[in-house]
């Protein structure tokens, strides 16, 4: 078996493992939602406050020091994605503003009767922006789901046609795991010329991104959700951005990568991005940060994704217990599990687990349309259980025997 020593040893990175909850340590499954943060991205955040804490494009030390860590913080975001520019990687609030301001820019790109096409499976914040366009007379299309979590690509290719102009799509579902079949939305995409726009939320935290191999035109992301702190981020192809009329002011810089952020940016938390990139960067090895990024990736899907399926068999069996989504003998899913227990609803169920000091979700994550269509909005919705780099096996064993506690009583 893989050696995952030096990656558990990187839980002393992590203060908030210290904590003790009811006598006893926290185990954090709530990764989905927003990891942990390691002191490395803590201590950088802080080094800006207490060192050059200033606005940005003055002639003076702290001014230009700002502007450099914003340069800076492009250039690793680039490595990350595997963008080929930084002016390609623009920065927002959070993931859920950006595209909305993507989507306004693209709804004035497009004409009445041209189609988008969202997906039942998707987080709300790529399915709210687009269905918003419908009062310009754009049509959004949805594709649907099946009972496996995974999506209809008969249903896909059906409603792919010469109308389609977008196709924006989650790459993987942070409510139940399904990785979507990105290479072939791509090939239908590209048969009528539409672009392809990817939410990569729940992708980026634990698999790596190479947005030139995906042949994406758009991918958003957030840091938060590997690592870092609440940023979101936008990577547009080149040249695409300029052709869109964005909502910005007259002194905003025109070009791209600025014309999509408004106002002033959040620049102690982009520093903390870059920290956050490159302490993914320390699992890795290879002579550019890139391939050290793309190395320790790869190590840490694996090492997530063997304790997710050390999960899934310690859960399957537990009478009463209905795990949804694919089998974790499906190495390419998130290692994130979503259950229901008969006679339970999500908020007892994470009620329990609470006391037992297990950080666990429930509800729909604001992936409510694929929990409606599935039946379960009504019962509560699902909990969530997310794996990160820093969980361990023995977390697992801790939990598993909590859930068959929970499922008797």
């Amino acid at each position: 078996m893989t050696d995952y020593n030096d990656i558990i040893q990187h839980r002393t990175d992590f203060p908030s493992l210290k904590r003790i909850h009811n006598g006893t340590p926290l185990i954090y499954l709530d990764g989905p939602g927003g990891t942990q943060v390691p002191q490395p991205v803590i201590d950088t955040m802080v080094h800006y406050y207490t060192n050059c804490n200033a606005n940005t494009h003055g002639y003076f030390v702290t001014t230009m020091e700002s502007d450099q860590i914003i340069h800076e913080t492009r250039k690793v975001t680039a490595d990350f994605l595997g963008a080929a520019h930084d002016w390609e990687i623009s920065f927002g609030a959070n993931m859920t503003t950006l595209n909305y301001a993507l989507a306004r820019a693209i709804g004035r790109y497009l004409k009445p009767g041209d189609e988008i096409l969202i997906t039942q499976l998707d987080h709300e914040a790529n399915r709210g922006p687009w269905l918003s366009l419908r009062e310009l007379g754009i049509v959004v299309r949805e594709i649907n789901i099946l009972p496996d979590c995974t999506l209809d690509y008969d249903d896909l290719q059906r409603k792919v046609n010469e109308s389609t102009r977008l196709i924006a799509m989650g790459w993987a579902s942070n409510a139940f795991g399904t990785v979507n079949n990105v290479e072939l939305v791509r090939k239908l995409s590209y048969q009528v010329g539409a672009w392809l726009l990817l939410d990569a939320v729940h992708y980026a935290p634990h698999f790596p991104i190479d947005v030139k191999n995906t042949g994406s035109d758009f991918l958003l992301c957030s840091a938060y959700k590997f690592y870092g702190p609440h940023v979101g981020i936008l990577y547009s192809r080149h040249g695409i951005l300029d052709r869109l009329e964005t909502d910005r002011l007259r002194t905003q810089d025109q070009r791209a990568p600025y014309r999509i952020e408004t106002g002033t940016l959040n620049h102690a938390a982009l520093a903390g991005v870059k920290a956050a990139v490159e302490y993914i960067a320390t699992f890795g090895q290879g002579p550019s940060l890139r391939e050290k990024i793309i190395h320790a990736m790869t190590r840490i899907a694996e090492y997530e994704h063997h304790l997710a399926r050390y999960l899934y068999k310690g859960l399957k069996p537990i009478k009463k217990l209905t795990v949804y989504g694919l089998p974790f003998n499906d190495k390419h899913r998130t290692p994130t599990l979503s259950f229901t227990i008969e006679g339970k609803t999500p908020v007892e169920i994470c009620t329990c687990l609470d006391q037992r000091s297990i950080c666990a979700w429930d509800g729909h994550f604001y992936a409510i349309r694929p929990v409606e269509v599935l039946g379960l909005l009504e019962k509560g919705g699902v909990t969530r259980l997310g794996v990160s780099l820093y969980n361990t096996k023995e977390e697992m064993d801790r939990v598993i025997e909590a859930i068959k506690f929970i499922a008797k009583e």
